[in-house]
């Protein structure tokens, strides 16, 4: 697998980003910063930076409010730039609660004070918020951005990087996967082999690539760098390692998991899991199939690793964000209506090995991915937009 390392990357510029990512009109704009509490009025006076823990936030206020509040804000016709706070929801991509506090201490609402007044609405948070931020923006005619879970090496690569370039790389790679018929996934768990077939239907593949026109609202979750399909079925099972190591086969019948069974670990865990998906089963559909395309280093945080290429995501839960049509209202409860991705990576599940993606399309079959690693087929199509060492790397002279 291609790692490339941060000395390859210039530093951050938040200038760079938003003007590429967002190419910020001439005329005056209002931006607001949005963080994700447990307290959110600890956001008053700006109590929290004195709290241990609570790095994503910091960095909320030190690259991103202060900048855009200061000399950088005037540089970008932003004529202000108001800061946030709104009670952590706990899972990613809840509906957060309509309450927020501002740094004087007044109370305010999503719905009257945010979404109808900014144009620009960025959200630094630990839980991700591109859902209910993307419906928000759909409803009220803003351009945001998510970046949940931020850290020092996101900030200097996956932020720091030509999003232009990642927009090129993130249609070539779209252009091969467009109109998929379905993808087998192979793995290989602890010496077991499982395999997941994920039906597409012909759609057209969609991308995440960072760039949110003038005039169209939208949200960007950044880093972005990525190419993904709402599934029309799934099939089969394959391996799932939760946070405390503990792995489970999911078993998938007509595009949702329906059961976990036990590999290794906390059989609580595996029970709970079989607990939800009886009370909701809406939580165990298939909602995402996602591929990366960029060269990253790893982050440690899905939001950036997810985008590396040669890993590949799946993820269960509303997909309305994405085009699908699994909105919170169909879960039993809005507490479950969350999008969780599954990320395949080594890091991040060293149990777990994808030993091959396959994509069937126009009646032919061809592997793009193996063990983590883009095949020859799929590095030939994608030349033209990827360095030339990747490609010696991988593919025979």
């Amino acid at each position: 697998m291609y790692i490339p390392k941060l000395t390859d990357f210039d530093p951050f510029s938040l200038e760079r980003l938003l003007q590429t990512c967002f190419d910020l009109p001439s005329d005056s704009i209002k931006c607001c910063v949005l963080i994700d509490l447990d307290d959110p009025t600890l956001v008053i006076g700006k109590k929290f930076l004195e709290s241990e823990g609570l790095e994503v936030q910091k960095r909320a206020v030190t690259h991103f409010y202060e900048p855009l509040g200061g000399d950088l804000g005037k540089k970008l016709n932003i004529t202000s730039c108001d800061l946030f706070s709104f009670k952590t929801t706990g899972g990613s991509n809840l509906d957060p609660e309509n309450e927020l506090f501002d740094i004087s201490g007044n109370k305010l609402t999503f719905t009257d004070d945010i979404c109808p007044k900014y144009d620009l609405i960025l959200a630094i948070t630990d839980y991700s918020l591109t859902a209910p931020l993307t419906a928000m923006a759909k409803k009220f005619n803003f351009r945001g951005a998510t970046l949940h879970g931020v850290n020092d090496i996101i900030l200097n690569s996956g932020l720091s990087i030509d999003y232009l370039k990642v927009s090129r790389q993130a249609e070539l790679f779209r252009g091969v996967l467009d109109r998929a018929d379905f993808f087998d996934l192979s793995f290989d768990c602890l010496g077991e082999n499982y395999e997941l077939r994920i039906d597409c239907s012909q759609q057209v593949a969609q991308k995440s690539h960072g760039i949110c026109p003038t005039g169209t609202p939208d949200v960007a979750n950044l880093p972005a760098g990525e190419v993904y399909f709402v599934p029309s079925g799934a099939s089969g099972s394959f391996p799932f390692r939760f946070s405390d190591g503990t792995l489970a086969e999911m078993i998938v019948n007509d595009g949702a998991i329906t059961s976990a069974r036990l590999i290794r670990g906390d059989t609580n865990l595996v029970a709970q899991r079989n607990t939800q998906l009886n009370e909701d089963p809406a939580t165990g559909i298939i909602g995402e199939l996602g591929f990366g395309t960029q060269l990253l280093p790893f982050s440690g945080c899905d939001i950036q690793d997810e985008k590396i290429l040669g890993t590949c995501h799946v993820a269960t839960g509303r997909s309305d964000h994405l085009g699908g049509n699994l909105t919170p209202e169909l879960f039993n409860s809005r507490q479950n209506a969350s999008h969780d991705d599954i990320l395949y990576a080594p890091p991040k599940t060293p149990e777990i090995l994808v030993t091959s993606v396959q994509i069937h399309k126009n009646g032919q079959t061809h592997k793009i991915l193996q063990d983590f690693v883009p095949t020859p087929y799929l590095l030939n199509l994608l030349s033209s937009e990827y360095p030339v060492e990747l490609i010696a790397d991988v593919v025979p002279a």
